[in-house]
């Protein structure tokens, strides 16, 4: 009687901070969820106003466990996590 949904999950940026002043969490959110919508996880944070050494700051087994769900990173998620010698 029930349909199984299969549910596609992404990790994505969600926007925070004000005008010209952007702040970014990297979030595990649901793919219908809006940008700024309910997330599932946070797993880190980008904060490109930072000095180039303290932009990007995540937890690697966090990501790594989403990954292994079948999570799909965005593509400047994807780039971000690259930029940190993370491997896909």
């Amino acid at each position: 009687m029930f349909r199984r949904i299969n549910v596609s999950v992404k990790i994505r940026l969600k926007k925070f901070g004000s005008k010209k002043r952007p702040y970014y969490r990297i979030v595990v959110q649901d793919v219908r969820e809006p940008r700024d919508g309910k997330t599932i996880d946070e797993v880190g944070i980008y904060h490109p106003i930072e000095a180039e050494d303290r932009q990007i700051a995540f937890d690697a087994d966090k990501v790594r466990s989403w990954l292994d769900k079948g999570a799909q990173p965005t593509d400047t998620v994807r780039h971000l996590l690259n930029k940190k010698q993370f491997t896909l």
